[in-house]
């Protein structure tokens, strides 16, 4: 059985790429090919939770592909049917906003769009600090937007950040699963 062909775009919300690496990891194992895109903060900054070119040089030995790192190398995807479906994979408030907005100014946003262009899937594994602020609205135009899909998020410290909300990862191959065949994974809320 041949399986899709995933976009997995990554931005830069910073502590949770190794958790995002890990359902690559297991995605391509599962037989998926994916096309890696990163947004340009994560391609180019380094934190405390990793260099750059450690994260670009891991993602790229996982995926056998080049990640696609730039607006104009994004745009193609969505015309040339090179994806089935994109993950964001974190996807963080600043972009929620972006694509909520329709605005395309980075790699991630151009992925996205482009693939819309083709009505197939795309999900959100969302990871911010102000999802219940601020990004709350934009996360709410997403859950009422044909094609959007969402990974199954909670609080992730309701205590310390209490506007905060992070997908479960793990959740992440089954989400894509329901995504593939229509359908928002359940319960959306953990």
């Amino acid at each position: 059985m041949t399986k899709a062909n995933i976009g997995f775009a990554m931005c830069g919300s910073f502590c949770t790429v190794s958790r995002a690496v890990e359902q690559l990891m297991i995605l391509r194992d599962t037989g998926y090919n994916i096309i890696p895109i990163m947004s340009q903060t994560l391609y180019n900054t380094d934190t405390r939770f990793g260099k750059a070119e450690d994260i670009r040089k891991r993602i790229e030995e996982i995926c056998g592909n080049r990640i696609i790192s730039s607006i104009t190398e994004s745009e193609p995807l969505g015309p040339k049917g090179m994806t089935d479906i994109m993950l964001v994979a974190p996807c963080t408030g600043n972009t929620a906003a972006k694509l909520s907005a329709g605005i395309t100014d980075t790699p991630v946003t151009m992925a996205v769009k482009s693939h819309l262009r083709q009505k197939k899937p795309v999900v959100l594994a969302i990871a911010t600090n102000d999802a219940l602020s601020a990004a709350a609205q934009n996360i709410g135009r997403l859950l009422n937007t044909r094609h959007y899909y969402f990974v199954p998020f909670s609080q992730d410290d309701p205590v310390r950040k209490p506007n905060s909300l992070v997908a479960d990862f793990s959740l992440i191959p089954e989400a894509v699963k329901a995504a593939l065949d229509g359908k928002q994974l359940q319960p959306i809320l953990l």
